[in-house]
């Protein structure tokens, strides 16, 4: 299998499809999953014609299951690794959910002025900043994420399959068409990292201010949200980052949840084709 191996050892794994001479398309998958969340978006761009690029975040997936680096400069450090190794430019970085914040990360720092990167989509994604404080009262309560690595120590198992069962994917909305094939993969997917990655990962998307980040970056952006996102509430995410990120597009999307990608590929693909081509 293909792997970049990082300064500290950590091996990467990747996908990497299509023609090397065409644009890349990199995505960034979100907690606690693995590249093959992106398979909806990696066949379709494939299909139409670009290189993609998909790789699984240390700790998650098929990548090294270290004992440290669980935190966004670190994950974005991984993606500099990647993209070196595999010489990519102009690029298109498409992240969803703790993806997007390892994205609005990695552009800010690594991927500007070495020409790397062309544009950023942010899907769903955490930031700003998620946790509630005196400076974010929007945000959701320390709590919440308390809860959630009270439940990732203790019964990952289960949780991991209470959440897409449920809010992830809206499953848990009145009349939803529930698709037990989507819960399952993301069960096997979350179920292949390590639970140290998990556990960590969580303060990493919770509590990390990417707000500098945002501010910082220069190239074309579009920022993507369902407005029935019940992991990721829109208010304090993404009608927040679009107003940070200079120039930045804000595409709402009505009733679609935080899985969008997953259950409407139909609608969302199209969105990214016509965004990643203008």
């Amino acid at each position: 299998m293909p792997f970049v191996t990082t300064s500290d050892g950590t091996e990467i794994f990747y996908k990497d499809w299509g023609p090397r001479n065409a644009q890349p398309i990199v995505f960034h998958h979100g907690w606690p999953l693995s590249s093959d969340d992106w398979d909806a978006q990696l066949m379709f761009f494939l299909g139409e014609g670009f290189r993609v690029v998909a790789h699984d975040r240390r700790g998650h997936g098929r990548s090294s299951q270290t004992s440290g680096g669980h935190e966004m400069d670190t994950y974005a450090a991984d993606v500099a690794a990647l993209a070196q190794a595999l010489d990519l430019l102009n690029a298109v970085h498409i992240g969803h959910s703790t993806g997007g914040g390892e994205v609005a990360r990695y552009v800010a720092r690594h991927g500007q002025p070495m020409g790397r990167v062309a544009k950023a989509v942010l899907i769903g994604a955490v930031p700003p900043i998620m946790v509630k404080s005196e400076t974010n009262p929007g945000g959701l309560p320390l709590e919440v994420f308390d809860g959630f690595r009270t439940q990732t120590a203790g019964n990952r198992a289960q949780f991991f399959r209470d959440v897409p069962a449920g809010p992830f994917y809206g499953f848990n909305r009145p009349g939803a068409d529930v698709k037990h094939g989507v819960i399952d993969n993301w069960w096997r997917q979350g179920m292949t990292g390590a639970a140290n990655a998990h556990y960590e990962c969580i303060k990493a998307f919770s509590e990390t201010d990417f707000t500098e980040d945002l501010k910082a970056i220069t190239v074309p952006t579009l920022v993507m949200h369902g407005d029935d996102d019940q992991i990721v509430p829109i208010a304090d995410s993404a009608l927040l980052s679009s107003k940070l990120v200079p120039g930045a597009m804000l595409k709402v999307y009505p009733g679609l949840p935080h899985g969008m990608c997953a259950t409407h590929p139909e609608i969302i693909n199209p969105d990214l084709l016509a965004f990643v081509r203008g």
